[in-house]
This record gives C-alpha cells, structure tokens and sequence, in this order.
C-alpha cells in the first residue's frame, strides 16, 4: 500500500485543513490560522527533506552524513528545551551514549541489512526517542535542584559531597524521564500501533516481519534512553549542565 503524491491528496489534505481551522474557530480553540500555518510548515519542511533523502539514501556514506545533521539538531533541541544555555551542549555526550549503546550492534548483528534507508530509518527513531528523554531528564533535574535548593544545602551542611548532595533530588526525575518509553512498550499492540510497524505494512511486508521490526525499535529505545538519561544525571550531578544562578540582591 502506497500514498500516491496526487491531485487527490491534495485536495483530501486541504480539505482537512480547513475542517480543523473551521472547529478552532467554532470552538474557540484559538486562531483558526494555527492549523493551516502547521501544515504548511510541515508540508515545505518535509518536501526538503524527502529530496535530500531520495538522493541520501542510494549510499551508506551519505546516509551516515543524514545521521550525522540529525543528531546536530537532536542536541540543539534538547540544549534548548532544558534551558540550560551553553552547558547544555554536553547533552549531546548523553545522546551519544544512548545511541552508542544500541545502533552499532544493532548493525553489526546483522539482524538488519547495512543499508542508507535502514541508517536513517532505525537511527532516526532511536535519535527522536533519545532526544526526548535526555531533554525531559535534564529540565527536570534542573528544575529539581532549583526548586529543592534548601535540601541540596542540608545535604552539603551534614557533610555529603556536592555530586552525592544534587543526586538525592535526582532520582525522582530520571525515572520521570524514562516513563514515556517504558509505558509505549507496555500498551503497543494494545493501544497504538508505532510508526515502524505501520511503516513496514504499507510497504508490503508481513504482519510478523512488521512485528519484529517494533519489538527491535521499542527494546533498543529502552536501552538508548537509559544510557542517555543515566549520563544526563550525571552530567547535571556534577555540574557539567546547569542554569545561570540569577544574581543575588545586596541587603
């Protein structure tokens, strides 16, 4: 099953469109613009991208170079969702772990084929997941030390160390950060059905073949995101990734 490019589907999105603008303005959901303006956006950012991924995606090499953009962005977004300013760039060591922990011997097993489409289709996934739990873990532990700072201070007063100290109000929120994709595991199949096992139905492949492509995807976001976020922890722990203290007023 594929979705032909068409005059069809143009008509079928627009259409779309404009019932979902015409509901934000009936049900006062905010200005009716917001959708159209999404799609839009998302129409000209994936037009870009499928080019470049047409030609990317005939090598292994240029696939790699693909990944390698990709994880650039990965680590922005996540520097910037944790407010984190320039120290937030060690978040892409985070990344990194996770994805070291998990691509190269998915690749190396030969479970699946070395090929450019495989590089950015598996790898693509496990970045997205990545991303969002090493964003999610550094905001909240940052947001953690901020708010308890009076217990980090306690902690330091009975002689703890300042890693040992942070780590006492950590732990909460890694394994916040973990939930999403612990509980994705638990209810696909049940309540949703992931992008790679839709992915690999509509492009013929058979209800078991979609299956144990998931269960590879889901097991290996797992292990990604728990390296990720147990070196975020870290990171923030001893201070690598912090927030700029406001500055104090003279009494």
């Amino acid at each position: 099953m594929v979705v032909i490019p068409a005059l069809g589907l143009a008509l079928l999105c627009l259409g779309m469109v404009a019932a979902a603008a015409l509901v934000y303005r009936l049900a006062h959901l905010g200005s009716p613009t917001v959708v159209p303006a999404a799609a839009g956006r998302a129409v000209l950012q994936l037009s870009v991208i499928a080019l470049i991924l047409a030609a990317a995606l005939r090598h292994a090499w240029s696939a790699v170079l693909v990944l390698l953009v990709m994880f650039g962005a990965a680590a922005f977004t996540a520097a910037r969702r944790a407010e984190a300013g320039r120290s937030g760039t060690w978040l892409a060591l985070a990344i990194a772990a996770g994805i070291a922990a998990v691509l190269p011997a998915t690749l190396l097993s030969g479970v699946i084929p070395i090929r450019g489409v495989t590089l950015v289709a598996i790898g693509g996934i496990l970045l997205g997941g990545t991303m969002t739990a090493t964003s999610l873990a550094a905001r909240r532990g940052l947001d953690a030390i901020a708010q308890r700072r009076g217990e980090v201070e306690a902690a330091l007063s009975l002689g703890f160390g300042d890693r040992a100290a942070r780590l006492l109000v950590l732990d909460n929120t890694a394994i916040d950060a973990l939930i999403p994709g612990v509980d994705q595991a638990r209810t696909v199949g049940l309540v949703t059905l992931p992008g790679a096992f839709i992915g690999v139905l509509l492009t013929s492949g058979s209800a078991v073949q979609a299956g144990a492509v998931q269960i590879l995807v889901l097991i290996g976001l797992m292990l990604s995101q728990a390296c990720a976020v147990a070196v975020t922890v870290e990171l923030v722990a001893r201070t690598r990734v912090h927030r700029s203290m406001p500055p104090q007023r003279s009494r």
